[in-house]
Order: C-alpha cells, then sequence, then structure tokens
C-alpha cells in the first residue's frame, strides 16, 4: 500500500481536463485568427504621390509574430490530442510536467511576438519624433486597424497560455 500511486478524484480531473481542452480550443482559435488576419493584411495608398504598401512581410517583427502564432497553433493541436489520449486513464501528475513545459515555453513565444508586433505597431501608429520616424496609420489605416485586431486577438490566445501553465502547474503537483 505505501507504494500504491494515490490519484485525483475523478470529478477533480475531469474539471482539469475540460478547462484544458477549453483553454486549448480557445488558444489554438484565437492564434490561427491572429496569423490569418496578418497574413491576408495588405493595404496600398498613394503617398506624396507615390504609390506604396503595407504588408506583414516587410517586417522582421510582424513576421515573427505570424510564426509564432503557426507555432503555437500546431503546438496546441499536438496538446490537445495529448491531453484527450491521457484523459482516457488515470496517470501520474509528472506526466503533466512535458505538458507544462510545452505550455512554457509557447507562452512564451507568443509573449515575444505579440511583444514585437505591438512595439512596431504603436511605432507605426504614433511614430517617433526623436528618430524621425513618422506615424503611417494615417495613410494606412486599413492595415493599421487589421495589425490591431490581429495583435489583440493573439494577446487572447497568449492570455489563454499563462492561465493553461497555471492549470497544468498545479496539476502536476497534486
Amino acid at each position: 500500500m505505501a507504494n500504491a500511486a494515490v490519484y485525483p478524484p475523478l470529478t477533480s480531473r475531469k474539471l482539469i481536463f475540460s478547462i484544458q481542452i477549453m483553454l486549448r480550443i480557445v488558444a489554438i482559435i484565437a492564434s490561427a485568427v491572429a496569423a490569418i488576419l496578418m497574413i491576408t493584411n495588405n493595404d496600398t495608398e498613394i503617398v506624396y504621390g507615390i504609390q506604396a504598401d503595407a504588408r506583414y512581410s516587410y517586417d522582421s517583427s510582424f513576421r515573427f509574430f505570424v510564426l509564432g502564432n503557426f507555432m503555437a497553433v500546431g503546438v496546441t493541436i499536438l496538446s490537445l490530442l495529448l491531453i484527450l489520449v491521457l484523459s482516457c486513464k488515470p496517470i501520474y501528475p509528472k506526466c503533466y510536467f512535458f505538458i507544462f513545459f510545452l505550455d512554457l515555453v509557447m507562452g512564451y513565444v507568443l509573449v515575444a511576438g505579440c511583444a514585437a508586433a505591438t512595439a512596431i505597431g504603436l511605432l507605426g501608429k504614433y511614430g517617433n519624433e526623436h528618430t524621425g520616424w513618422m506615424a503611417i496609420c494615417n495613410n494606412f489605416g486599413k492595415f493599421c486597424n487589421r495589425t490591431t485586431n490581429a495583435i489583440a486577438t493573439s494577446y487572447l490566445s497568449m492570455i489563454s497560455y499563462v492561465i493553461l501553465t497555471l492549470v497544468t502547474a498545479n496539476a502536476s503537483r497534486s
């Protein structure tokens, strides 16, 4: 009896799995929407008599943002499948560590992508007087609005990952 595994109550396990599944689905949808919004985001305007394009691919921060969101979609789908497999049988709490680690890494990737995109977005919206960089959002309104929506949606995914990290850390402790 001393070596017997102690499992959490069934209702507690079901609640943890339900929360994880819900948060992972939210993260998949939010990251996919954010990446698709950015990829399809382009605007062409005449600025000072010259035709100018605004595309996500012109900036490395926006490319990193899209890549991070697509990575989050892929890893979240894999972790969702793993959670569904693990929910069918009782498991040791130490098995949660791998899932916790994936959630933590993806949370960091999303934080970095959101931070990079937010910094460039704010620069595009407000410019920087000290360096002489002009704001472009007054010329590329459609591009800036879609970029803002993509970043806000990605923040939703990031918040889901923060909560997921807390849930899986708690599950691996118990």
